[in-house]
């Protein structure tokens, strides 16, 4: 059977992150606003939110090197999608507030056990198509099921106000197609190394996916190099400055600025703009570089309007979350391309998501007890840490690229 050609496939990849975001980003939609049906505080939201996002981030450094020494790319994709697909339609029948948090562990579990090998997998077909264009458009097609997801929630929520539990219940049809189409595209391609190395080294690895044990080359794995980590400290401490949907959508609820069926309307909106900022942004890099990233702090710290109580800022201010998230998503990944080898790139995924995923963690529990303090106190808090983000990032992009640099 004739393997897909790369830019077929990184489409094809798209369209199960469509189908997949349309589950997990419509669960997040809601997440905040169901958790306080439950009898969640703000730093019960914010915490929820980090220590999610820490799971589906942090883990990563450790399926990162799973997947490295296994070369179990598919494996590793097709099971996390699975514990997503099948966690997030539960979470509504609970009626409890610690199955309902566990579940959602669950599913940002999912997040953490695919997305080294996914992204890895999407790196060796963007070879030839260009870094920052193939995780833009893949980065395009993903947020396109972010905005479709909560529309769909919305639609239920409106027909049915406050009926959470078929709310989620109704993300398993899309879920189901998610493994439906993965399988497929295994079939088709079942060695994608081969879009990034002559068809000898290609073998290899499809040997080892095929459940034949690494060799031990591969166990003993190249050192990330410094510059890496240099940019992941970067990373780290921007992303203490981004505040989580789970709590502006929280803020919004419970304010009455938004009803309930308004809220994943918003989160729709947000990922439009995240998707249409990962496209524009991906093609950016293609240019400049990753001096790309100095969007994020800016955005970040602008957003923060969504804090207050006018609902205008509330939709203008996650729009512009919208952005930051954008470039977080598409542009982070394709400077880890230009900065590490391939035999090393799905632990370097993983250290990433890592560090990242501890800056929202912090940023969850800081923001959210900040929130049950003041407005004021939350509002400080991001442009201060956005402030910091912002000196040690041109400190940093001024290490990895000095000579691209358009500052001084």
């Amino acid at each position: 059977m004739t393997r897909l050609r790369p830019w077929h496939f990184i489409l094809a990849f798209g369209v199960v992150s469509l189908l997949a975001d349309m589950v997990y980003e419509g669960a997040r939609s809601i997440i905040g606003p169901y958790l306080a049906t439950l009898g969640a505080s703000a730093l019960v939201v914010g915490l929820v939110a980090g220590l999610g996002e820490f799971i589906g981030y942090g883990l990563r450094v450790v399926t990162g090197y799973a997947v490295v020494r296994t070369k179990h790319y598919w494996t590793w994709t097709i099971v996390g999608y699975a514990l997503t697909v099948l966690s997030v339609p539960l979470i509504g029948v609970t009626g409890a507030l610690a199955p309902a948090l566990l579940l959602y562990a669950t599913e940002r579990l999912g997040k953490a056990v695919r997305s080294p090998a996914k992204d890895t997998l999407l790196s060796y077909a963007s070879a030839t198509t260009g870094r920052g264009s193939a995780f833009g458009v893949h980065q395009a097609l993903d947020q396109t099921g972010a905005v479709l997801g909560p529309l769909l929630l919305a639609a239920v929520l409106g027909w049915r106000e406050g009926d959470y539990a078929l709310a989620f219940g109704v993300l398993a049809v899309p879920g189901i197609l998610v493994l439906v189409l993965l399988f497929w595209l295994r079939h088709r391609v079942p060695d994608p190394l081969s879009y990034e190395e002559p068809e000898g080294a290609a073998g290899e690895a499809e040997e080892v996916d095929a459940g034949r044990p690494a060799s031990a080359s591969v166990k003993a794995l190249p050192r990330l190099p410094a510059r890496f980590w240099v940019y992941a400290a970067a990373i780290a401490v921007l992303s203490c400055g981004v505040a989580s949907f789970p709590l502006l959508a929280y803020h919004a609820q419970t304010t009455g600025l938004l009803t309930d069926a308004q809220v994943p309307i918003l989160f729709a909106v947000a990922m439009l703009v995240d998707g249409a900022a990962g496209l524009v942004m991906g093609r950016v890099y293609d240019r400049l570089g990753p001096w790309t990233l100095l969007a994020v702090p800016v955005a970040a710290a602008a957003s923060v309007i969504a804090f207050t109580d006018d609902v205008v800022l509330v939709w203008i201010g996650v729009a512009i979350w919208g952005v930051v998230n954008g470039v977080l998503d598409s542009t982070v990944k394709a400077v880890v391309t230009a900065l590490v080898p391939a035999p090393s790139r799905a632990p370097a995924f993983g250290w990433l998501a890592f560090v990242r995923g501890a800056g929202l963690l912090i940023a969850g529990g800081i923001l959210g007890f900040a929130y049950d303090v003041s407005m004021a106190a939350v509002i400080a808090t991001v442009l201060i840490a956005n402030a910091i983000g912002l000196m040690v990032l041109v400190i940093a992009l001024r290490r990895l690229s000095p000579a691209r640099s358009p500052i001084g």
